[in-house]
């Protein structure tokens, strides 16, 4: 008899004790004992350090649009574990969570005990081929070579850009970390990519090349030129898709969005098919919840899970242009083994006051720790551990005219939808 769904994501979450472990035997284990679910449907790889999420919520979005049953697997989830396994937008539901589960637990009980996303990563693919999606999209969790999702053969890859994270695990240069993430790049699958930086693109040339497959590379191959705010006109390898509309906001998105497109004409040359409908409606039609997501205009509220420098650095630019107006009060909760220095001096220069917080994760960084550094740079700073309290001293001060954004991980703006969502539920 299968127990509760909150059983199963107990014991789940127990498996984060494991850490990080990179590397493909566990998970190729577990796939052994279930059967190799990920060689029943037609995958996409997606890996880079930033846009991960919103590339694959395009492409989920337009091949659901043209017709397809599509599979889309990302993380971390912002406030229900469902939320990293959906078909067609439409999360797992509790039931099959914890059938999945049931059915990977009973493989690893027989051998060394998978991490957390190793177990995810098998009950998102197990559960992908059991519904008998057409394509699954697949976001790393880290990296790419030793990513447990890298047990898939894709029919292309996406490398959206390379920046400086997880240093412990990938290498303390770009070129390093360019090369694990250079892993998911197959052969007999194109490689689409929005690297910029001279050392990263020679990795990633060199690796394609090995694999001898072709490299398509945003501002080379594929262009875009923006026009009013959320369009775009695609011109691409061989396609023109002109005045395309995104239902993201933010500058950035418009990369992202065109690297998906890249990405499709890789596989319309491989036989897709697909009409120009579909992708102008999927595109529009897309949504991807805790990037640049605006609840409010009176007070401006916004939510974005800018983890790292450079999507800081895009959530500053979005700030500076929408909203220079407003006096605006940033709530920020970020992960001790994130570059925060660097993004606090990006957030200070913009922000009237600072609510410094913490997410409920075991890598949070304390508030304290924060605000000694933080105070050079701005002076009005609030140290509140407490995350929902946060929140509440940041909006009883804010009025219609002004702006709050809670940011600097997606696990605080996870927490911050789930007491948000709680606090407006009906009693």
């Amino acid at each position: 008899m299968i127990s509760s769904v909150d059983q199963h994501l107990s014991a789940l979450y127990r498996l984060r004790r494991f850490g990080i472990k990179l590397g493909l035997a566990t998970i190729t284990h577990l796939m052994r004992g279930l059967g190799n679910p990920q060689d029943r449907f037609s995958s996409i790889h997606v890996a880079g350090t930033n846009g991960k999420g919103s590339i694959s919520a395009f492409l989920s979005s337009v091949l659901a649009h043209g017709g397809y049953r599509v599979g889309l697997y990302t993380s971390p989830h912002l406030v229900r574990f469902n939320e990293r396994i959906q078909i067609n937008g439409c999360p797992i539901s509790d039931k099959d969570v914890a059938e999945v589960a049931e059915a990977v637990q009973r493989i690893y009980t027989q051998g060394e005990p998978p991490t957390f996303f190793e177990c995810a990563t098998a009950m998102a693919l197990y559960y992908f081929a059991s519904q008998r999606v057409d394509w699954a999209v697949l976001e790393t969790g880290m990296g790419g070579r030793y990513d447990a999702t890298n047990l898939v053969r894709p029919e292309v890859s996406i490398i959206s850009n390379i920046g400086m994270e997880h240093q412990q695990y990938l290498g303390n240069t770009l070129a390093k970390i360019a090369r694990e993430k250079a892993g998911v790049i197959k052969s007999g699958a194109g490689v689409v990519t929005g690297t910029r930086q001279k050392s990263a693109l020679q990795v990633i040339e060199y690796v394609a090349a090995k694999k001898q497959v072709p490299l398509y590379r945003l501002g080379k191959e594929m262009r875009i030129r923006k026009l009013m705010e959320g369009s775009f006109s695609y011109l691409g390898i061989d396609h023109r898709w002109p005045r395309a509309k995104i239902g993201l906001i933010g500058d950035h998105q418009l990369i992202n969005a065109a690297l998906a497109l890249g990405a499709l004409e890789v596989l319309l040359k491989k036989g897709l098919t697909l009409t120009d409908e579909a992708i102008y409606a999927g595109l529009a039609a897309t949504r991807w919840p805790g990037r640049l997501e605006i609840l409010s205009q009176e007070p401006f509220i916004l939510l974005d899970g800018a983890h790292n420098p450079s999507a800081v650095t895009a959530l500053r630019k979005f700030l500076e242009k929408s909203i220079a107006s407003r006096r605006l009060t940033l709530v920020v909760g970020i992960l001790e083994d994130k570059a925060w220095k660097p993004m606090l001096r990006e957030l200070a220069g913009v922000a009237d006051r600072i609510i410094l917080t913490m997410p409920q994760n075991e890598r949070a960084a304390d508030p304290e720790k924060l605000a000694s550094f933080v105070r050079s740079l701005n002076q009005d700073i609030v140290v509140m551990p407490d995350l929902p309290d946060a929140i509440s001293l940041a909006l009883e001060g804010a009025s219609a005219a002004d702006a709050v954004c809670i940011t600097g991980s997606l696990y605080t703006v996870g927490d911050a939808k789930a007491y948000l969502d709680d606090a407006h539920a009906p009693r």
